[in-house]
């Protein structure tokens, strides 16, 4: 057995401050694409593209060998590992000219983050007993939206200097490093899990309700910011620098219904399942309505769908999982929710295309029916969960 460990606040800061950074992984370089793209002229326009997506792609795949990492490693060596790659591979780029390097240095970027998040998270489960996970999981959700402004800003302000210059934006990530040096215990999480080494089908056909939640859930999300920007300018005369803020205070409102989560899951315990498919619902239908007012009004939904969307499934899989969660139901969520991101352009493009032809707010549409998709899927796991079992005659 593994020994008591004191949970102290600049523990519970120290397993916070991981959540700051996993936003980060492709959202902090989205504003310096652009520029990017100018000084890499010649290469193909995919090359370009994957500098903000292929680090999703490494930490599905790390995430799902994470149980077997943790069978050999305690928690602090994992921290320390992933956070010191994080800092090197995703810095590291600002000394890079060569795009196929470049495209290495943010796939190990992506090793890094499927190694720091589910101990983000896990750990917070690890540590509290399960009446105290909903503050926490909306604490920890509200770190991860404050990342991505903090990131979004201070990444686009760089790249004003330079392409390159906006990669320092990750050296935020030794902040979090010298925490755990200082203060987060070393557990050996496999003390606690004695089932197997690596990945079991298992685990996904019990936490299947959360895992598919989070992936339909970032499914929807990502059709906001990569198409938002695109879609307002035509639809209004808002100047880049107003959609830019647009874009940010929807982070901010998940940012302050994070802090919030705790009361908001006590207060509408029975129907909080469902307030992230609505909000999505009705933020998007409201972006196809078009106009300053309901693009403004559709974005405090957004924000709210996610603000109140992550916690919540991230708290009754933790709660589920117990102690076990950050080597059982953690790894499969990052992986289901970067795999999320992952795949929602190239669903949701097509059937755009498709279904709406030349309609401009076609994603828009298709973020609709996804998220009727996502209610149905909320609707059908709660429900047919909570019925007693059948009587034999």
């Amino acid at each position: 057995m593994s020994r008591k460990v004191e949970v102290t606040r600049p523990v519970t800061a120290t397993i916070l401050s991981m959540s700051l950074l996993t936003v980060m992984a492709g959202a902090a370089i989205a504003p310096a694409l652009g520029i990017i793209k100018e000084h890499f002229a010649t290469a193909p326009d995919l090359l370009v593209q994957l500098i903000v997506s292929i680090p999703a792609l490494f930490i599905i795949i790390t995430s799902l060998f994470f149980r077997a990492i943790s069978k050999r490693l305690r928690t602090r060596s994992i921290a320390i590992i992933g956070l010191l790659l994080y800092v090197l591979a995703g810095a590291g780029c600002y000394l890079v000219r060569e795009i196929h390097v470049l495209l290495f240095m943010r796939a190990l970027l992506g090793v890094s983050v499927g190694l720091i998040m589910p101990l983000s998270t896990g750990l917070l489960a690890f540590y509290y007993p399960p009446e105290q996970l909903a503050r926490l999981m909306g604490l920890s959700a509200a770190m991860n939206q404050m990342g991505g402004v903090v990131a979004t800003l201070l990444a686009g302000l760089l790249a004003t200097i330079e392409w390159n210059y906006a990669f320092l934006v990750y050296l935020l990530g030794l902040i979090a490093l010298i925490m755990v040096l200082v203060w987060l215990p070393d557990e050996q999480l496999s003390s606690h899990d004695k089932q197997g080494n690596a990945f079991a089908p298992r685990h996904l056909l019990k936490f299947h309700p959360s895992v598919t939640g989070m992936f339909l859930l970032m499914m929807v999300f990502f059709i906001f910011p990569t198409n938002f920007a695109i879609i307002t300018r035509e639809q209004t005369d808002l100047s880049s620098q107003s959609i830019t803020m647009v874009m940010v205070g929807l982070d901010v409102v998940a940012f302050f219904v994070g802090l919030a989560f705790g009361g908001i899951m006590k207060y509408f315990r029975s129907v909080i399942k469902y307030f992230a498919p609505v909000a999505f619902i009705l933020g998007y239908g409201l972006y196809v309505m078009g106009g300053v007012p309901s693009i403004m009004a559709g974005s405090v939904c957004i924000g709210l769908a996610t603000g109140v969307g992550v916690p919540y499934l991230n708290t009754i899989a933790s709660i589920k999982g117990g102690k076990n969660s950050a080597t059982t139901v953690m790894p499969l969520l990052s992986a289901a929710l970067y795999l999320g991101q992952f795949l929602s352009p190239l669903i949701v493009m097509p059937l755009a295309a498709a279904c709406c032809h030349d309609d401009v707010t076609g994603p828009y549409k298709v973020g609709v029916a996804i998220s009727c998709l996502f209610l149905v899927q909320v609707w059908a796991t709660r429900h047919f969960q909570s019925l007693p079992p059948r009587k034999n005659n």
